[in-house]
Order: C-alpha cells, then structure tokens, then sequence
C-alpha cells in the first residue's frame, strides 16, 4: 500500500520527503543544514481550517533562530490590542538591548525609539537590539518577557516550545517546532488583522538608512504577504510564509535549509503543491520544477545539494577587515554572514607592507544583505562593494 500511495499524484513530495528523512542519517550533526538533513522540518497548512496538507518532522525539536521574533511581535500587538502601549509610545534602549548581536540597528544606551519602529525594525531587518528593547519594555527585563513569551506559546497550543530570549539569538534551551511555528503564524494572522500587515513592509527608513526586508517571497512568490526568516548557525537558514490564492490562505514553515535559495525555492515549491491540494490553480514557473529536481536530488543522494539559484540584485560584497590569521579573517567573515542571513564567505590573503595579512569578505548579498551585514561594525570599517563595477559605497 505504501508504494502504491507513492505513485498517486498527491502523495509524491511527502514520500520524497520520507525518503529524505530516512537518508538523514548518514549526516553527522555539526554538518550544514540542508534539505534532507537531520535538522530539516517542514509544514504546511490551510491557514483557515488548520488542517495540515504537508508536514515533514514537524514535531522534531529545532532552534527557532529569528523566528522567535514572531512571538516577540504577537506579546507587543496584544499589548497594543489591549492598550497597555501605543504605537507612537517612547521604547527606551538600556545598554543590555544595545549590546546584542547583529543583526541590529545600532542603537544606543539612553536613546529611544517609538514602539512601531520597533516593530518595523523587527520584521524587515529582524533586528535583536529592537527585539530586546521591546521584551524589557513589556517584561521589565528580557529574561521575564522570555517567560512570559513561553507561557503564551503554552497558552496557544506550542506544546514543544521554549523561549529564552526575545530575539532568538542562540540557546542551547530554545526550542520550538514546525508545527508550533504554524501555530503561532495561524494566531498572528487570525488574532491581529490590523496588526498583520506589518509582515509585509517592503522597506522603512531609519535615520538616513533605508532597509529593506529580509524576505525575498515578498517580492518572488505570487499572493505571499509574510512572515518572518531566520538563521543560525545551529539552526540553518529557516522562513515562514503565508501566501493567499484563489481566497485560500497557507501558512508554511521550512527549516534547516543550507541556504537562502535553498530555502525560498523550496518553500515555494510546497506552497504551489499545497494550492493544488485546495484545487487552486498554481503559477507555472521553470524554477519551480527544478525545485521537485533538487527535492529528489537530496533524498537520493545525500552529498548532491541544489544549486543556489541567483537572487535579484545578489552581487554586493562586503569586507570587514584584514587580519594576521586566516582563522580571524573566517571568523569575523561568518559574523557577518550571520547578520546578513545571506551571501558566502570569502577569504584571501593579501600583502600589506611586506606582511601576509587576511582580508574577510562576504559576497552575494543583496545591496539590504550588505547593509546588515556591515550593521556590527564600526562605519569605515565595513565596505560595501557595489556589484560588477566593484566601486566601494558608502553605507
């Protein structure tokens, strides 16, 4: 019965994902996340009834990354819903919301911004200074709105979830599920309707700077209005997404991709299989079939990863500096990708007045991905490398 099933027209991506699941094992746990890997989880479901038409270890355990942010942002609209705060209400910075790690905004102990650029901050550049800021303004301090952010989850139905921090900056402690994910994006969308649509902000403009929102389905898959990306290093490149066609609202959630393509390509290949399970007419395009090429690529062949498919406007490069060592230059190189969530890490050695010397690079980001990724760093000591001409810009 099993392989009969396998051969319906409806059943074909969940046994390729199986097959995945299965060929998991071979991959040794420090290796990069990737479709098919151990730390692969995906769902998807009809945002209106519940019901789940695609799920892959969706109650494994996985590191949420930024997508902690989601529960951030549900504790800050309920507060405005209540009216326990306001949109225009002054978030004083402290020196621990300050001092967090990229991505952020930059800002400063003492200084201030307004509630909902807070909220902006968070769902374009998924800024962890921004995030803290807000969890102590609503939790006193961010280790009790980290409380207060798990009992709402328990609260809602996300059995197997636990925050730690208000950013999703990394612990060994926080975990959470592809389903309790999809729970959480199913509650955003139907409790705060109002609210929702800041998931789908392209851009905003902060002092002087315009950034740009990390989610390229906002831009790439037709009907996509939100919600949220995220990465770590341990918990692989992850997205939720919802899309409306037809009148018929998905939520989906991918996790532990190797890679930014990776990820949205195949995002976008289980959202059109779950339109045509809800008998919506799917957008035909080439780069959706590669993607059912890359699906079985992974199950069959574990060492066979899809190629990165070119993103729109992906020829920025950053360097963030030289270095006596080669182990500097890669790690201060990694830190960068890891505020971009985006681009490769290059590294090559240079000679500088007589000396062998380090230059770490980041390369294939988008001009927003550079941004972020110089966001750490003092200005002057990242340079943005405009594509092709290769001309520094100015950040």
């Amino acid at each position: 019965m099993a392989s009969f099933a396998c051969h319906l027209r409806k059943h074909v991506l969940r046994c390729l994902m199986a097959a995945a699941g299965l060929m998991s094992f071979a991959i040794a746990s420090g290796a990069q996340a990737q479709i098919g890997s151990a730390r692969y989880s995906s769902i998807v479901v009809d945002a209106g009834s519940g019901d789940v038409l695609e799920e892959v270890n969706a109650d494994q355990p996985r590191h949420p990354a930024s997508l902690a942010k989601m529960m951030t942002l549900y504790l800050t609209f309920e507060a405005l819903r209540d009216r326990r705060i306001s949109l225009d209400q002054a978030v004083p910075i402290s020196y621990h919301a300050a001092s967090a790690e990229p991505t952020k905004l930059g800002l400063l102990p003492g200084t201030r911004m307004t509630v909902e650029q807070g909220i902006l901050a968070l769902v374009t550049k998924s800024a962890n200074d921004a995030a803290a800021a807000l969890g102590e303004l609503l939790g006193g301090s961010e280790d009790r709105f980290a409380q207060m952010m798990t009992l709402r989850a328990r609260a809602l139905g996300m059995g197997h979830t636990t925050f730690m921090n208000a950013s999703g900056l990394p612990n060994i402690e926080q975990w959470t599920t592809a389903r309790d994910l999809a729970i959480l994006s199913r509650r955003l969308i139907t409790d705060f309707p109002g609210y929702y649509r800041y998931f789908s902000t392209p851009s905003f403009a902060w002092h002087r700077q315009v950034i740009f929102n990390h989610d390229n389905m906002l831009r790439t898959y037709p009907g996509a209005d939100g919600l949220k990306t995220g990465y770590t290093h341990a918990s692989g490149h992850n997205l939720v997404t919802s899309a409306v066609r037809g009148g018929v609202r998905l939520v989906g959630v991918v996790l532990g991709a190797s890679n930014n393509p990776e990820r949205d390509i195949h995002m976008a290949s289980l959202l059109d299989h779950g339109f045509e399970q809800m008998d919506v007419p799917a957008y035909r395009k080439p780069v959706q079939m590669a993607s059912r090429v890359s699906l079985i690529s992974s199950a069959h062949a574990e060492v066979t990863r899809p190629a990165p498919s070119r993103v729109r406007g992906a020829g920025w490069t950053v360097q963030v500096g030289a270095f006596p060592t080669n182990a500097a230059a890669r790690s201060a190189a990694l830190a960068a990708k890891r505020a971009a969530e985006a681009g490769e890490v290059r590294v090559e050695s240079v000679k500088l007045k007589g000396k062998t010397m380090w230059r770490a690079q980041v390369t294939g980001l988008t001009q927003g991905d550079a941004q972020d990724a110089c966001s750490g760093h003092r200005k002057g000591t990242c340079i943005m490398i405009k594509p092709e001409s290769r001309q520094v810009a100015s950040r």
